[in-house]
């Protein structure tokens, strides 16, 4: 005979659901998914760069660089010891003259940043950028050289 399961109990179900839960990410704040609408839709900015707040529980904006901008930018706005996730708004010419855009998605974790903090970037990067409709292509870097000019024009054609 089963017994009755009382609700201050823990069922096993209950407590692999709060592992899985755990285990995909962290909460992404709506602030995040706002922000990129406005760079994807209105082109509001040139890039936005994301952080895991102070509790380690979401993800929240951390700067938003106006159209006005560069990638050079983008890059004095990450820390050299701290990991970051990003999206640039790469405006480039193709060879047939046509004006293009491509959406980035950056992953950014210097090698001396923290290993937990690498690892709690790394396991929420899938969950935060399914977030973000839009992304286009994916970049991960460790160090400045890895987002020059050079690298978003080669991954942009």
């Amino acid at each position: 005979m089963l017994k009755p399961f009382a609700l201050d109990q823990e069922c096993c179900c209950c407590h692999f659901s709060e592992q899985a839960n755990s285990a995909s990410g962290i909460a992404v704040d709506d602030a995040c998914k706002l922000k990129f609408l406005e760079l994807k839709a209105k082109r509001n900015f040139r890039y936005i760069v994301f952080k895991l707040d102070d509790e380690l529980q979401q993800v929240v904006v951390e700067k938003a660089g106006g159209q006005d901008e560069t990638h050079i930018d983008l890059n004095n706005s990450l820390p050299a010891d701290d990991c970051r996730y990003a999206v640039y708004d790469y405006d480039f010419t193709t060879d047939e003259n046509c004006r293009k855009s491509k959406i980035f998605f950056i992953a950014w974790s210097p090698e001396t940043s923290k290993v937990r903090t690498k690892m709690l970037y790394a396991s929420s990067k899938d969950r935060f950028k399914r977030e973000l409709d839009g992304i286009q292509v994916e970049l991960q870097a460790t160090d400045a050289s890895e987002m020059s000019m050079d690298i978003f024009k080669e991954r942009a054609y």
